[in-house]
């Protein structure tokens, strides 16, 4: 039962990233259209927006879940050896950088709407 679980998440990630991407291309492709006189100038940008919200939304969910388990196994490293502080803190700060990067993409996306 587990593995159809894990089978649908894995599926829904990948709906999830194709939409991603299909929103960024449009968003990408929209802004040099809109110079135009006849542009909608109140809400021809929801796909830049609605693709700066999957990008921040999806990249905090990864970067919780990675943080998660880099954290239990930085946790239980330090519980055995102290000594690794350093080092376990480097790799759950990687972890979280993941959040930065859909962040990222996030502000430019909305810098274009």
């Amino acid at each position: 039962m587990f593995v159809w679980v894990k089978r649908g998440l894995h599926a829904l990630n990948a709906v999830i990233a194709l939409a991603a991407v299909i929103l960024l291309v449009c968003a990408v492709t929209a802004g040099s259209a809109q110079g135009t006189a006849t542009a909608d100038p109140g809400g021809g940008n929801w796909a830049a927006l609605l693709g700066a919200a999957i990008a921040v939304a999806s990249s905090a969910i990864g970067a919780g879940i990675a943080v998660a388990y880099t954290g239990a196994a930085a946790l239980a490293a330090m519980s055995e050896r102290p000594e690794l502080f350093g080092r376990a803190i480097v790799i759950v700060g990687l972890a979280e950088g993941i959040a930065i990067y859909g962040l990222v993409i996030g502000i430019i996306l909305i810098g274009r709407a």
